[in-house]
């Protein structure tokens, strides 16, 4: 079909007359006009009916709604509405059509059908997409003009409505343009129609012209200088906030509207969509108000933040100081510190607690840990451990240094509380008393031995004390204030009472009997504590601890300088005590003679044994024999099915993918048996090369030496003599008190002797003196790597580490604190800042001294293998049997020399043997011969280079081997 040449007339008039009239057509003929385009004779027709048609006023129902839905079907994603309604309002006048006859009002027919034909839903959601998106470019350009304005008189608001204008007018004109070649591709008055993809193109290049214009208008509107990203960012925050306020009420107008924004009614919804869409919107509305609150507290903690540099600034603008434009300094943010991983425990788990039995009989005593965990900062010490002790057990605690045992038994005593868990206790008045690894120093050498026991009574001597003030103030009254007089007497009653009812007169009494059980006579309750040798401070010590009268007793590694004579007192002593107790201690043989239970400290967790320590070796024997079968089972059948999957899972991939399922649920299941620990190779160390030693080292002769004066001189040694040489690895034997550290102090020149001497004699002989208290020295307030680096002798940091690592302190270990360590780690730092420097002669007293049975093991070896001569006093007998090979024992204040190891000395002592046989401990090694290894073979072999090859390489010792040597020998 063509159209007539009228038609586009009569557009061309309504364009060029624009709102003032125009002339009608047929709408009946319009369809038919839309498919052709006019031919030059028909355009000159209707350009001659043009001049001579006449001017009808436009009708208010001319423009109606199938004009409209037909320009939004063929322009929809065109935001150029404007132009385009003023061409339809000129196509819908009421201009009688002069071929078909009837008006605009009655026109009718096929056109009004297919103008009147609403949009699909498809294509209104594509329209209302394309009106949102140029919607929100209008926006995002206003926001960033409002951001860009950063004078303090110059209102955003004023800002973003300059660009908005600016992007308005440009909009405008595109829009014109646009429907102008719209109507002209509609009426075929112009090129083809723009595909929906076109029309998409042209609207974003168009709003980004539009962004670009108005960024470029803030730009010269805002003031030269650096913005305060602070106060910008407030801004978008506001600007933002009222865009949502905004886009929040028209999407409630929309939803509450009866019709479209197109015009076209709603469908009525029913109850249920109506509900639906209620819901909807509430949620909607929830979220919108979820994130006004969540960008309000943002804002105020912005503001709080530069509020102070806002003061300085507004200060400043008074003063005259903001002309020169220096912007303020933005406030950095706080990094986000990292929780440690107590921190986080005590936030995911809950506290600890003290809990009391329910009930309990009278005489019954217990105490227990239940599910208890303790974490310093980032290391877990202990993992939900469980275990406890009642009236009955005397239980050893035993495990390798740093497992927690100490720990443990603070957290007990109630001296330290743990990360989680609860501690459980038989009754709320439950006394509990512990001896501590450093009672030592909590001895005062000044006091007698009886102060030293009544000084536990701390409560019941400040009773005494006040009564005696009270007593004091009384006598010196002299009656002239009978109410002062009134007043004392009362709290002399009142005093008097608490002491009867502490029994105040009685603990006297209590001491001396507690004295007498420890084997002290009444004559040596007036000999002061410093008189007293290592053996008899242990048992003052415990002596101390009983004082109390606990219902439970803590012993942290009571043997510590112990002589046999004084282990056999206390196993004895303890084996006759009804108090339940817990006892620590590397003493295996003490351990099996003492304890009715085991409990193994081991990686954090505990597991309990019942019996003694013989029985807990095959117990834990037994068990780890069972897991590691259990484990290898189970990974020999683990690696079947790998294999059967591997094999078949091409094959059967349904079969396979279910046994892989299978496999993977066993591996997280519970049943899955984990890997036993791995204990590995004992770790060795060496001492630093000896510098050459000269044949004679050290020389004691007509040694005397006493303490005290007149009825309390004790001599120790009494023209003693002894010769030490090259190589000579020497123990010192003896009972407490007999004067073995003095002996090594004289050599060293720390004490000066009665009579005679003791010295080192020897050339270029360097000594290493390990005292008996040498971890007590220790700085508590720095750092192992500190510690080491302050002992170190121009070693560099990583030597440092490396040493460290040889005695077990590695990764992070190395910046606990001293005062963190344990007993056998601080011996085992102190050993370490004695092997800094190079010596060929060590002198150690006792330090084997808090160290687990691997670490005395490689204490061992490393001093067998030490190419210089050896001193050292200890009181573990198996230590001295693979260590010594001559033994040196005080008798009669005589030193007597043996030329042999411990074993040598047994067979010569009938009654040392005797007892030293009674106390082997069953699947423990025996003390044997100590091993010989010969220092210049192995120095040889350090030097002699070995090139590889065969030892006989030059050698044939067949003439006839090989082709060759046999073809010869056939010639």
């Amino acid at each position: 079909m063509r159209v007539p040449g009228y038609a586009l007339a009569v557009l061309i008039a309504a364009a060029s007359v624009g709102t003032g009239g125009g002339f009608a057509t047929n709408n009946a003929r319009t369809p038919a006009l839309i498919s052709n385009s006019p031919s030059p004779a028909e355009m000159d027709g209707s350009c001659a009916f043009l001049s001579s048609c006449p001017s009808t006023a436009p009708s208010a129902a001319a423009a109606s709604s199938s004009s409209t839905a037909l320009f939004a079907k063929k322009g929809k994603k065109n935001n150029a509405k404007a132009a385009a309604l003023e061409a339809l309002e000129a196509l819908e006048a009421d201009i009688p059509d002069p071929i078909l006859g009837g008006g605009g009002k009655g026109g009718g027919g096929v056109s009004t059908a297919v103008m009147d034909e609403p949009l699909s839903k498809k294509e209104q959601m594509e329209a209302k997409k394309a009106a949102k998106k140029a919607e929100k470019a209008a926006k995002k350009a206003a926001a960033e003009a409002a951001a860009a304005a950063s004078t303090p008189k110059k209102d955003p608001k004023a800002a973003a409505l300059e660009a908005l204008e600016a992007l308005e007018t440009n909009g405008a004109a595109a829009n014109g343009d646009a429907a102008t070649a719209i109507n002209g591709d509609i009426f075929g008055g112009g090129d083809e129609p723009l595909s929906k993809k076109e029309q998409m193109a042209l609207e974003k290049k168009k709003a980004k012209e539009a962004r670009k214009k108005a960024a470029n208008a803030a730009d010269a509107a805002a003031p030269s200088g650096k913005k305060d990203p602070r106060a910008a960012a407030l801004k978008a925050l506001q600007e933002m906030e009222r865009m949502e306020s905004q886009a929040a009420a028209a999407a409630g107008a929309d939803f509450d509207s009866d019709v479209d924004e197109f015009g076209i009614p709603k469908k009525k919804l029913s109850k249920k969509e109506a509900k639906l869409a209620a819901k909807a919107a509430e949620k909607k509305a929830a979220k919108l108000a979820a994130k006004e609150a969540k960008r309000a507290a943002k804002r105020a903690e912005m503001e709080e933040a530069e509020g102070g540099i806002d003061g300085d600034a507004g200060e400043a603008e008074v003063n005259g100081a903001a002309a020169a434009g220096v912007p303020a300094q933005a406030v950095p943010p706080s990094p986000k510190q990292k929780l440690t991983l107590e921190e986080k425990i005590r936030k995911e788990r809950p506290p600890p607690r003290i809990r009391i039995m329910e009930s309990s009989q009278p005489g019954f005593a217990a105490l227990r840990l239940e599910d208890v965990g303790i974490t310093f900062r980032d290391q877990e010490v202990l993992k939900d451990v469980t275990w406890g002790v009642q009236t009955g057990d005397r239980i050893g605690l035993v495990g390798a240094n740093g497992a927690g045992k100490t720990t443990q038994l603070r957290i007990l005593s109630g001296e330290l509380e743990p990360t989680t868990g609860d501690v459980v206790k038989s009754s709320k008045d439950l006394r509990v008393a512990m001896l501590r690894q450093e009672f030592v120093d909590e001895l005062v050498l000044d006091r007698t031995l009886m102060e030293e026991f009544m000084s536990v009574f701390e409560e019941e001597n400040g009773i005494l004390m006040d009564l005696k003030e009270a007593e004091k103030e009384l006598e010196g009254m002299d009656g002239g204030d009978p109410d002062r007089m009134q007043e004392v007497l009362d709290r002399m009653q009142n005093l008097q009472g608490k002491a009867e009812a502490k029994g105040v007169y009685a603990l006297e009494a209590r001491a001396r009997k507690v004295m007498d059980l420890m084997g002290f006579t009444e004559d040596e309750g007036n000999d002061l504590v410093s008189m007293f040798s290592g053996g008899w401070k242990m048992r003052i010590g415990l002596g101390k601890v009983l004082c109390k009268e606990p219902n439970i007793l803590l012993l942290d590694e009571p043997t510590n300088h112990l002589d046999l004579e004084s282990v056999e007192w206390l196993e004895e002593f303890l084996r006759n005590q009804n108090i339940p107790m817990i006892i620590v201690s590397h003493d295996r043989e003490f351990l099996d003679r003492v304890c009715t239970k085991i409990v193994d400290a081991d990686g954090g967790i505990c597991s309990e044994y019942d019996g003694n320590y013989s029985r807990f070796l095959e117990l834990k024997k037994a068990r780890m024999d069972a897991w590691q079968a259990s484990y290898d089972a189970q990974e020999k059948k683990i690696k079947e099915e790998k294999q059967w999957i591997n094999k078949f899972k091409l094959k059967q991939p349904q079969a396979t993918k279910q046994r892989q399922a299978k496999l993977e649920k066993l591996v997280k299941s519970d049943d899955y048996v984990k890997k036993p620990p791995f204990l590995g190779k004992p770790f060795r160390f060496r001492f630093p090369d000896a510098p050459r030693l000269s044949p004679e080292v050290a020389e004691v002769k007509g040694l005397s030496h006493a303490y005290g004066n007149g009825a309390y001189k004790k001599t120790l040694l009494d023209d003693a003599d002894l010769f030490i040489e090259k190589n000579d690895r020497i123990a010192v034997l003896g009972p407490n008190g007999s004067g073995k550290s003095t002996l090594l102090r004289i050599l060293m020149g720390k004490e000066e002797p009665d009579a005679g001497s003791a010295e080192i004699v020897g050339q270029n002989v360097i000594a290493n003196y390990f005292e008996q208290n040498q971890a007590d020295a220790l700085d508590l307030d720095k750092t192992v790597i500190e510690t080491i680096q302050g002992a170190s002798n121009g070693q560099s940091y990583n030597e440092l580490r490396a040493l460290l690592g040889q005695f077990l302190f590695k990764g992070d270990a190395v910046e606990k604190k001293v005062f963190n360590l344990s007993g056998g780690e601080k011996a085992r730092l102190s050993l370490a800042c004695m092997m800094l420097r190079p010596a060929n002669l060590l002198i150690l007293d006792e330090p084997t001294n808090h160290l687990d049975i691997p670490a005395k093991e490689m204490l061992e070896e490393a001093l067998q293998h030490f190419q210089g001569s050896v001193v050292v006093i200890s009181h573990d007998r198996y230590f001295i049997s693979r260590v010594a090979t001559t033994i040196v024992a005080i008798e009669d204040r005589k030193l007597m020399k043996y030329g042999g190891d411990y074993k040598f000395y047994m067979d010569k002592s009938k009654h040392v043997k005797e007892k030293v046989e009674a106390r082997y401990v069953k699947g423990v090694e025996r003390i044997g011969a100590a091993p010989i290894i010969d220092l210049e073979e192995l120095d040889q072999g350090k030097k002699k280079k070995s090139f590889g090859g065969a030892k006989t390489a030059n050698m044939v010792s067949r003439k006839d081997k090989g082709v060759k040597n046999a073809k010869r020998q056939q010639r």
